[in-house]
């Protein structure tokens, strides 16, 4: 039986009382299938399931982006009882920020200020300090994040190795619409010829990946793509090492884009193996 939850001190309590390996599921709602991997892949490992559902005020950087934002609490409560998830912990901002605004963050240093960074000013000190705000209140043994946000998920692995933090965290890969376009809350604000061409950014990306050779023709194979779209904003492709640090001359490596489909912003990325 699922149980809901919304105080602080009753997440607290409730964890208290559990024994066996605990898997975290952090979320902002408007769950999709791509959440629903997160909790599978939690609920096969561990005894006990608890998500959190909190759009967090700290990561937007635009208040209209921030009310915009889905909440169909509900029926994310009720996917999570059909996934038999344990505990829903949904606290309001007011119990998470009862200050409004910490006077203490954790930053993301240098990291923080690549790829994602400069369009987002300040959005990774505020995923990380209420990352290390979730994991200080459930104590998970483990937590779940998808690949989908690939700077998020390397930021989030470093927060825990740097800070000695208790949970260890599981990568899910990118969960896809038919079509290839990672399945994200922001592809309902995609109007139906936006929808038609968002696809294009797996695309790019499996041409990058399928060139299979240096960094410069992985390069060029997925700029070929993304040139030929209409409607296409691109600001990024990037190919990096899988720790985001500069792409290596060969081996493991990871291919990210960034594109605006008109107000839309949308991510996507690959693993892929260089050859000098």
């Amino acid at each position: 039986m699922t149980e809901l939850v919304h105080e602080l001190d009753e997440v607290s309590d409730y964890r208290a009382r559990l024994t066996g390996a605990v898997g975290l599921v952090p979320t902002m709602g408007a769950l999709h299938a791509g959440h629903l991997a997160l909790i599978d892949a939690a609920r096969a490992e561990c005894e006990h399931v608890i998500v959190s559902i909190f759009v967090n005020p700290m990561q937007f950087d635009r208040a209209a982006d921030l009310e915009r934002y889905p909440r169909p609490v509900a029926a994310d409560v009720e996917l999570c009882r059909q996934r038999r998830v344990d505990l829903v912990w949904n606290p309001s901002a007011d119990a998470m920020y009862p200050n409004e605004r910490n006077q203490v963050w954790v930053t993301a240093a240098e990291l923080a200020n690549q790829l994602e960074g400069p369009n987002r000013p300040g959005h990774f000190d505020g995923v990380l300090t209420v990352v290390t705000k979730l994991f200080s209140l459930v104590g998970p043994d483990r937590a779940y994040f998808g690949e989908k946000d690939y700077q998020q998920l390397v930021l989030i692995r470093r927060l825990v190795a740097d800070l000695n933090l208790r949970p260890e965290i599981r990568a899910v890969p990118t969960v896809r619409e038919s079509d290839g376009l990672a399945l994200s809350s922001r592809n309902i604000f995609l109007d139906p010829q936006q929808r038609r061409s968002a696809p294009v950014l797996f695309k790019a990306l499996k041409r990058g990946r399928d060139a299979a050779g240096d960094a410069v023709a992985v390069l060029n194979s997925a700029h070929a793509e993304l040139s030929a779209a209409e409607g296409v904003d691109v600001d990024y492709l990037e190919l990096r090492d899988p720790d985001l640090g500069p792409a290596p001359t060969a081996g493991p490596a990871r291919l990210l884009v960034a594109a605006r489909l008109g107000s839309t912003r949308l991510l996507d990325n690959i693993a892929l193996e260089l050859r000098p």
